[in-house]
């Protein structure tokens, strides 16, 4: 499974948006699995701010280790920062009022990988 996830908001979109890319590079069990897929620049772009991370993962150890980084990486953001994941099904956590980022990661995440989904 592929999970897409962008970066919204914050002092400095690409700041935030590299800050968060070193910090799943990191993570030991997502070691080799995060690429950066960015828009093809069109003629008058100087460059695109859509830039995402896609991050390949195929057990549900590596869901859980995903959910949860991005839950650690979101609470420690001091400014407002919003993360959005997309696998199929597509979920918005803002940093500042998600009261259980991780949970509703791993809900698109798990509704992605077959696993139980309330339909929402």
């Amino acid at each position: 499974m592929r999970a897409h996830v962008r970066v919204e908001g914050g002092l400095n979109q690409q700041v935030e948006f590299q800050s968060l890319h070193e910090w799943l590079r990191r993570e030991d069990e997502l070691r080799g699995l995060v690429s950066v897929d960015r828009p093809p620049i069109r003629s008058g772009e100087m460059g695109a701010l859509s830039d995402t991370l896609v991050v390949s993962v195929s057990s549900a150890g590596a869901i859980t280790v995903l959910a949860r980084s991005l839950s650690v990486w979101l609470r420690q953001r001091r400014s407002d920062v919003k993360i959005t994941v997309d696998a199929d099904g597509s979920v918005t956590v803002d940093a500042k009022r998600a009261p259980d980022a991780e949970a509703l990661v791993r809900k698109v995440l798990e509704h992605r990988d077959g696993g139980p989904s309330d339909g929402g």
